[in-house]
């Protein structure tokens, strides 16, 4: 008899094509979401009470605002964890409930904490390389009084540029790794590295649109922080839920996976 097949891994799994228009699709569907279930107000306010968490950081001690940025990017995919288990609900016709989104980790725990792991490496990688940045940069720390100011000077030009530089190198590490990864690992219970494996592989073959994506993230969440960050309590779960649609567009369903 001829043998059987081997099942297919990650590396067979199909990932989709996109196109630049996307991006805006998902932020559609995230905002119906959004108004369809009350789930997403609760996420929004501790987005909310974040974002004033890392003002207080920034106004008391500035050399540690990145580093704590990168920390809310560890928290926040996590956080969103809830969304996404609002949106499958949505999505299979079902009534989102706020305490199955509460404990929507609690499946794939294990693997949740290996993917923590490597994204608090990245983190703490992150926040040495601030650190160091300011370090060179400054022989003190400046001081909170017009700090924005100080920082935005002519003469901290290159500061400006290197400290900007290092962020989005970091930024782009943590949102290739995961930008499908956690969304993947609640709907198919897959293991970190393939999940991991997923995110990049769908980053290489849609680069621009994924490019896209996660500028419009980086704009929506900017210009939400301008009204007393309260932005963040509509912005934030809009972007979790759609986050949860671009990785059902991107990962089509049916490809069953080796364990």
């Amino acid at each position: 008899m001829p043998e059987e097949a081997p099942p297919p891994t990650v590396l067979d799994l199909p990932i989709a094509s996109l196109s630049a228009g996307d991006p805006l699709r998902w932020l559609r569907l995230g905002w119906n979401d959004f108004v369809r279930s009350p789930v997403g107000l609760f996420y929004g306010v501790c987005f909310f009470l974040m974002g004033h968490a890392l003002l207080a950081v920034f106004q008391a001690a500035p050399a540690y605002v990145l580093a704590l940025s990168a920390g809310f990017l560890l928290i926040g995919p996590f956080l969103c964890l809830g969304l996404y288990d609002a949106s499958r609900a949505l999505q299979q016709g079902r009534r989102p409930r706020f305490a199955a989104s509460l404990a929507a980790w609690r499946p794939t725990k294990g693997t949740m904490a290996i993917f923590a792991g490597v994204l608090l490496i990245l983190e703490m990688l992150w926040g040495r390389a601030s650190l160091v940045v300011f370090a060179v940069t400054f022989s003190t720390v400046p001081e909170a009084h017009d700090l924005l100011a100080q920082l935005l000077a002519r003469e901290n030009l290159e500061f400006l540029i290197t400290y900007t530089l290092v962020g989005g190198v970091f930024a782009g590490l943590i949102f290739v790794t995961s930008v499908v990864s956690i969304p993947m690992i609640l709907d198919r219970e897959v293991d970190a590295i393939s999940a991991g494996l997923t995110s990049i592989r769908a980053c290489l073959q849609n680069p621009g649109v994924m490019a896209w994506w996660g500028a419009l993230i980086t704009l929506l969440v900017g210009l939400s922080m301008l009204p007393y960050l309260a932005g963040l309590i509509v912005v934030g779960p809009v972007v979790g839920h759609a986050t949860w649609h671009a990785y059902r567009q991107v990962v089509p369903a049916g490809t069953a996976l080796s364990p």
